[in-house]
């Protein structure tokens, strides 16, 4: 049976060393990436134990890797083989509205037997990733999702040097398969998310990865989980931070704090130059475990060239001029009553139940039929979050990048980094600045995706 004890130590002496796979998109004959969704079989906790019925691209968990350089047209055939309607949505990437891959908002889902064209220009390179849109709370937690990689037209880093890995968590039933039966629990809805108890990274319960003495290697780091947050130390094996979601600093960056919090959805790339054997520790718990195991050989000599970073170039806001809109985050377990307005209608009695809404934003569950804002494009808007809630959320703002102004209660050093996606904890006001020049309608929501489900999810429009 599964046990903490089991998911802590991850069987770590039984797995085999094992190399990442190399997740390949193939064109098809048309000239276009084909991308299928559908059932498949995999085990995940052990080579002996049961199959897990998962829902996967082409078939495999993650998907496969998308990787082209920067500035280069994306065309990806997209089909549906699952049983359910689902869509794409090309996470981070600052794409046109059309395309973002967003079910009731930006698209129709794509039917079940039915597909669709994605096609845009990838226009900033970095760590970005691709999940399904539609009842994600139900879809990425079976697999749904892969790496979106963008290389500069001259990548920092060849192909042994770059290495992505896609952390998830499971939650796993009786003898190790995939916990089905719980996916839509009200009790994940209202608290934490869906939070899992076994550890993967590309699919593997603790790899063990083999690194060059002395070489410099780019880790792209990717939560997929549905709703943990990912706690981990780069100081502990010397690694320094070279961006955030997707996005470059302007030099390698040694951390003066720690933890560093890797939020749902939210990317990191480190810079990790090995002389010894190391670990990736998940440090979130009473003892720190390890999630992949680097073994280091070779006698090679540190590099004296300095690693040169080239930032994609975003437009600073301006904040002098700047539209301010305040976001209040309301309800869930331990929130007390909130009142909210669903689909129209205030939710009185069983109605919460019944409808599974336990989060509003500003009163409202889920989206509303105004836009929580609406401005020009080009204008710079500072958003002020509230979470007047109990609990810790992702929010993550669809095409468009921002720099956070401000967080109550902490002073980290966040001048320089452009996210997607930034976690506020409870009673916590957050201050984000953005030039909204991506015109269409754009989600706004936690990526806690059992919370969006839930009721945290808002919309705006930049005419």
């Amino acid at each position: 049976m599964i046990s903490r004890r089991n998911v802590l130590f991850g069987f770590a002496g039984a797995v085999a060393a094992v190399q990442l796979p190399t997740l390949a998109l193939a064109k098809v004959d048309d000239g276009y990436f084909e991308l299928t969704a559908g059932p498949s079989k995999r085990k995940l906790y052990r080579p002996d134990g049961a199959e897990s019925d998962l829902w996967t691209y082409n078939g495999s968990a993650p998907g496969p890797e998308i990787r082209i350089k920067k500035g280069e047209r994306v065309q990806v055939k997209f089909i549906n083989n699952l049983e359910e309607p689902t869509s794409v949505h090309w996470h981070g990437i600052r794409i046109e509205n059309a395309m973002d891959g967003v079910s009731g908002l930006t698209q129709e889902p794509v039917q079940p037997g039915d597909s669709f064209v994605y096609d845009f220009v990838a226009p900033d390179a970095g760590t970005y990733w691709y999940h399904a849109h539609n009842k994600s709370w139900n879809q990425v937690a079976r697999g749904l999702y892969g790496p979106l990689i963008i290389d500069d037209v001259e990548p920092l880093f060849d192909a042994a040097h770059d290495l992505t890995l896609m952390i998830d968590d499971w939650r796993l039933a009786g003898e190790g398969t995939l916990d089905v039966a719980s996916l839509g629990s009200l009790m994940d809805w209202s608290h934490g998310g869906r939070l899992g108890n076994w550890l993967t990274v590309n699919g593997e319960p603790v790899p063990k990865i083999r690194l060059n003495r002395n070489e410099n290697y780019r880790l792209r780091l990717v939560n997929a989980a549905n709703a943990r947050v990912f706690e981990i130390d780069p100081n502990s094996f010397n690694a320094r931070v070279l961006g955030y979601d997707g996005q470059l600093l302007a030099e390698p960056r040694t951390l003066n704090y720690a933890p560093l919090m890797i939020g749902p959805a939210q990317r990191v790339d480190l810079l990790v130059t090995p002389e010894n054997d190391f670990t990736l520790d998940e440090i979130s718990g009473d003892d720190p475990f390890s999630i992949i195991e680097f073994k280091v050989s070779g006698d090679g000599m540190p590099s004296a060239n300095p690693i040169k970073l080239f930032p994609n170039s975003l437009p600073e806001p301006d904040l002098q001029n700047a539209k301010k809109f305040t976001l209040d985050m309301a309800g869930g377990a331990m929130g007390g009553f909130v009142e909210m307005v669903y689909n129209g209608k205030k939710l009185e009695g069983e109605a919460f139940r019944t409808t599974g809404q336990a989060w509003a934003f500003n009163g409202v569950a889920n989206l509303a039929e105004n836009p929580f804002f609406d401005v020009a494009a080009g204008e710079t808007v500072i958003v002020e979050t509230i979470n007047n809630t109990g609990w810790v959320h992702a929010m993550h703002v669809h095409g468009h990048h921002f720099k956070i102004l401000n967080r109550s209660g902490v002073e980290v050093d966040e001048d320089e980094m452009w996210r997607d996606t930034f976690l506020i904890g409870p009673e916590q006001t957050t201050q984000i600045a953005f030039v909204a020049d991506n015109k269409g309608k754009w989600l706004l929501h936690c990526h806690m995706l059992e919370h969006a489900a839930a009721g945290m999810n808002t919309w705006f429009n930049v005419a």
